[in-house]
């Protein structure tokens, strides 16, 4: 049987699932993990609160957590946050495998990457980065950092795990082949997501009405982070000149902008606006459940936003902006949803008004099945396709 370990920063709430699947179904896999954080629970940053996810996530899998050296052990200090010796030692200890590591932004994934080949294990390098992210970055910092990408890392990695058409796009435009490319979609849950899908689909009435919502209103979601990243402001203004009496926008997150939001919503008298708060991952589908379509207007950051995935799950149609990573991918542009402009506020307004009150997509192809392809399945095939090296 095949091994494959993958490398992490810390259990990820939408990782954690796929590695219980492919272990269960035939691929032996296990976890290697910098830090703890998501387990004992912490202070997020940018959600601005205390975070402890309330699904399983050392579930169905091997898992080895390895000590942290760093001196500032926290996620968000960049490269030397996350310094862990015992993994190289390991690295070397360790019968050849495939070993998966998720980004080079750490100095423990940075070294994984660069000494792995030495062992004789295939290293394959699973990074999120699209290229219309990186058009948008210049001088010298960007010159020196492609370089060192292109002529001291890159050439110390088997294969590279591409996630969607802009990541893919981005390892070629720094010369990686075709034939050392492979198709690893994120992916979230989809089977879970299926299942509360046709569980809350018959409770739409009750969930709207514990919100004060009719049957009959349409609703807009916006799931994530209060954050610049993010540009929740974008949306409420967006909603704002839409200024319709049976609509209603929900934005379920939390972070630094929600005082901001808040005057604003006050100051432009925008009625029903309902500001949720976090919501954990066992109670996200009851507001996919009651929505009409899912919104994401992200900017420079956002190289995916797994997010939609979920809301497709619930066949929503979505609006991502044009820097959303997953916007080359997941919308089929007037069949399942629409792209605009980032920070185009009216272009958003009027996508959302004739998506709402012009019934203007076609639906030739649902989100449903459009997202299958962005499947656990789908990686679980193609690294079965996986040739060892060495």
């Amino acid at each position: 049987m095949k091994k494959i370990i993958f490398v992490n920063s810390h259990p990820i709430q939408y990782f954690a699932p796929l590695y219980k699947y492919l272990n269960n179904n035939g691929l032996k896999t296990k976890a290697w993990y910098c830090s703890d954080y998501s387990i004992k629970g912490g202070y997020d940053k940018e959600f601005g609160i205390k975070v402890k996810w309330d699904i399983p996530l050392l579930n169905g899998y091997e898992y080895s957590f390895f000590k942290n050296f760093s001196s500032n052990k926290e996620l968000y200090t960049g490269f030397f946050g996350l310094i862990n010796l015992g993994m190289i030692r390991q690295l070397f200890r360790e019968p050849k495998s495939v070993i998966i590591v998720h980004g080079w932004n750490f100095f423990s994934h940075f070294l994984v990457l660069l000494l792995g080949k030495i062992k004789g294990h295939t290293i394959c390098l699973r990074s999120e980065t699209p290229l219309v992210h990186e058009q948008h970055k210049h001088g010298l910092k960007q010159r020196l950092k492609q370089f060192g990408l292109k002529y001291i890392l890159f050439p110390r990695v088997d294969y590279f795990l591409y996630i969607g058409m802009q990541n893919k796009l981005f390892f070629k435009s720094l010369g990686i082949k075709e034939k050392s490319l492979l198709f690893c979609p994120y992916s979230i849950d989809n089977e879970r997501f299926s299942e509360e899908f046709k569980k809350y689909s018959s409770q739409k009435h009750d969930l709207r009405d514990k919100l004060g919502i009719l049957d009959s209103d349409k609703v807009i979601l916006y799931s994530g982070k209060y954050i610049d990243k993010k540009r929740p402001m974008d949306l409420l203004k967006a909603f704002g000149k839409l200024a319709k009496n049976d609509c209603w926008l929900i934005m379920v997150g939390e972070g630094e902008l929600r005082s901001e939001m808040e005057k604003f919503i006050e100051e432009n008298q925008i009625d029903r606006v309902i500001l949720t708060g976090f919501v954990n991952q066992s109670k996200i589908p009851e507001y996919y459940a009651l929505s009409d379509v899912f919104v994401m207007c992200s900017s420079l950051g956002e190289t995916w936003g797994l997010s939609a995935n979920e809301a497709m799950n619930f066949n929503l149609p979505i609006i991502l902006s044009d820097l959303t990573g997953s916007s080359f991918d997941l919308v089929e542009e007037g069949i399942n949803g629409y792209v605009f402009e980032t920070g185009n506020v009216n272009q958003l307004s009027e996508k959302l008004s004739g998506l709402l009150y012009e019934n203007n997509l076609t639906w030739s192809k649902s989100s449903q099945d459009i997202i299958m392809k962005y499947s656990y399945g789908t990686i679980l095939d193609n690294l079965n396709e996986l040739e060892i090296k060495n």
